[in-house]
């Protein structure tokens, strides 16, 4: 069953509670969390603080997206905030085995990141250990930009090494994803699709959930 991650990161800030409650009320099974650094991508966005208010307000699976360096400083800080998954960047961890099994450890879901510039197969002695593996379908570190279409190929590629491990390890693309590409994210092999802009600058944010999920 494919599953439908509003990233609040496009969310409006004002009234964060008004737009989670709307993620409660839709067919979303996870809500996405963009933890920035503003050195790892040049933009910062929000932590801790507002990962335990979200937390309050809902029963959903936090998704959080660590887009910040040295992140296993903070693996046990955001488990403590509520977190029920985390992912970090490949590039951002030295010690990648040892971060997942911390993860784990620590109660969570594992994940690894992948810029669009990096290959898959970096995962091949990795992704055995994971849970899920979230492909960038834009530059990290802002929303609203342009799906980048070499997207399709990686997802499908990644597939393929999944396949041959024959162990359930979700697929999760973000960056640009919307109503008419959400099908063919599916075909090429994806499971997770994050969205924001799409959702959130929507006249009916639920409809549109349910329309990226193939339910209208």
């Amino acid at each position: 069953m494919p599953i439908i991650a509003p990233s609040i990161l496009s969310a409006d800030f004002l009234h964060l509670g008004k737009d989670i409650e709307m993620i409660n009320n839709s067919d979303a099974d996870w809500i996405h969390i963009d933890v920035m650094d503003g050195v790892f991508v040049p933009n910062i966005s929000f932590g801790i603080p507002v990962l335990k208010a979200v937390r309050k307000a809902t029963k959903k699976q936090l998704d959080v997206h660590l887009m910040i360096v040295e992140p296993e400083r903070y693996f046990e800080a955001f488990r403590d905030a509520g977190a029920d998954i985390l992912t970090f960047h490949y590039e951002a961890s030295k010690h990648i085995h040892r971060s997942v099994s911390h993860i784990h450890e620590l109660g969570m879901k594992a994940g690894i990141v992948l810029n669009p510039h990096t290959p898959v197969n970096l995962l091949t002695d990795i992704i055995h250990e994971l849970d899920l593996v979230l492909i960038m379908s834009v530059n990290p570190g802002f929303g609203g930009q342009k799906f980048i279409e070499n997207t399709y190929r990686k997802v499908s590629d990644l597939k393929k090494m999944i396949n041959s491990t024959a162990k359930k390890i979700l697929i999760e693309v973000d960056g640009g994803v919307d109503i008419l590409n959400a099908g063919k994210l599916y075909n090429s092999g994806a499971d997770v699709l994050v969205a924001g802009n799409s959702v959130f600058s929507s006249n009916n944010p639920i409809e549109t959930i349910a329309k990226l999920l193939g339910r209208h």
